[in-house]
């Protein structure tokens, strides 16, 4: 069984962290979905280039539902999903870490639940963690045994892409409580919630958002920076692996019971 996957963002396509790496393919109600599988720690470790190994997807074309049906499809527990940045908060600078806790949805045209009426009915989840506290916890531990400093709590606002967003946005965003923008959590987390699984995310500052940065925003300024920090997202992921590997004990996690009003997640 395969209990971990990592939803890699912009500048993380390298499942060569992992050994004995092969392709897999799964058919679901949303589409076909290909991803790797590998080992590390002693587990299974499926990994999903969240926009194509290519950067051929846009932000607001992926299909959020197939990735995370998919992942729970093969018996995946714990989503690790890396996301680059850009900050609203000083204090996190180009390069940070964050552990983010917190999210602003702003996207507009994405299907964000497995749940629109018809057969599957119509479910209202609670987020008032939307991110898993336990996972964050053991994520939390990884980058202190890996000796990599990270912010331990952000607000990230998803916009919808792929544009960058204005200086009067970012301004909204600040005066909201967001510390950072990016345009792929939601509805990531929201469908990881869901489909009952643990889901967190460390966030890679790139830049400053439009307003702030003293220049033009550019994509390959995003690249260039996560490739500087590829190493230190890599030894991370590993670390947190290592964490996860000890395993969750139910009773530590509300995750996995997330929809038992409603008799569970069904596939």
């Amino acid at each position: 069984m395969i209990k971990v996957a990592i939803i890699g963002g912009t500048g993380v396509y390298d499942p060569n962290i992992l050994n004995n790496v092969y392709q897999e393919e799964i058919p679901t109600p949303y589409g076909v979905v290909k991803f790797r599988v590998g080992e590390f720690a002693g587990e299974k470790v499926a990994f999903i280039p969240r926009h194509g190994s290519s950067h051929a997807i846009p932000p607001h074309l992926i299909n959020y539902r197939a990735n995370i049906w998919a992942m729970k499809k093969v018996g995946v527990q714990s989503i690790i999903a890396t996301t680059a940045v850009g900050s609203l908060n000083l204090t996190m600078k180009p390069g940070d870490f964050v552990l983010v806790d917190q999210f602003l949805d702003f996207t507009k045209n994405r299907i964000n639940t497995f749940f629109d009426g018809g057969t599957r009915g119509v479910v209202h989840v609670d987020l008032t963690d939307p991110y898993c506290p336990v996972l964050r916890d053991k994520l939390s531990k990884a980058a202190k045994k890996a000796n990599i400093s990270i912010h331990q709590s952000g607000t990230y606002v998803c916009t919808e892409g792929p544009r960058f967003e204005t200086p009067a946005e970012i301004k909204m965003f600040q005066n909201m409580g967001g510390d950072l923008v990016g345009m792929t959590n939601v509805p990531e987390a929201v469908l990881a919630r869901e489909a009952e699984m643990c889901y967190a995310t460390v966030s890679m500052v790139t830049n400053f958002g439009a307003g702030i940065s003293a220049s033009p925003l550019t994509h390959s300024e995003v690249v260039d920076t996560m490739g500087a920090n590829s190493e230190n997202i890599k030894k991370l992921i590993m670390a947190a692996i290592e964490e996860i590997s000890i395993g969750l004990e139910p009773k530590e996690c509300c995750c996995h019971t997330a929809l038992a009003e409603y008799g569970g997640f069904k596939l």
